[in-house]
C-alpha cells in the first residue's frame, strides 16, 4: 500500500524516509492543520513540546474518523513558531508516536506566527489506507 524509501543516493535517517510511493487502490486521506486546542476548544500547553503532543493527539482522532491510523500517514508538514526547539517537540510526541516504525515523509517549517498567537505548532498529514479499510 505504501512503500517508504530510502535510497542510498540520500542522507538516511530514521526518523523520516526520503519518498514514499502510495500504490493504486488506496484512499487518501488528508488532515487539515491540527494544533493545541482541546475538544472543548482551549488551548493546551504554553510550550512546544505539551502543544505538540495535542496536536499529534488531534491528528490521530482526525485520522481514526477517516478510519486510519498513524501507521497509514506517508506525509506530515508541521509549522513551528520561529525561535522554539522542533526537536523539543519530536521529543514530548515519541510516546505517542514511533516514527521509525513507520516514517513518513517530513517537512518542518518555521513561520513567523499562526492562526492565534498562542499557537506555537501546527500538524497536517496525509495518509493512505486501502478502499475499504486500513492498509
Amino acid at each position: 500500500m505504501i512503500t517508504r524509501l530510502n535510497p542510498d543516493t540520500l542522507p538516511k535517517n530514521p526518523a523520516f524516509s526520503q519518498v514514499a510511493v502510495i500504490h493504486p487502490a488506496a484512499t487518501l486521506v488528508f488532515v487539515g492543520g491540527q494544533n493545541a486546542v482541546n475538544t472543548q476548544g482551549e488551548i493546551v500547553g504554553h510550550d512546544l513540546a505539551s502543544q505538540m503532543e495535542q496536536a499529534i493527539k488531534n491528528l490521530i482522532a482526525a485520522l481514526a474518523a477517516a478510519g486510519a491510523t498513524l501507521k497509514d500517514v506517508f506525509k506530515v508538514t508541521i509549522y513551528v513558531v520561529a525561535g522554539q526547539s522542533l526537536q523539543a517537540g519530536f521529543a514530548a510526541v515519541q510516546p505517542l508516536w514511533d516514527i521509525r516504525a513507520h516514517p513518513p515523509t517530513i517537512s518542518g517549517i518555521f513561520v513567523a506566527g499562526l492562526a492565534r498567537p498562542e499557537f506555537l505548532v501546527e500538524i497536517e498529514a496525509v495518509a493512505a489506507i486501502q478502499t475499504g479499510g486500513q492498509s
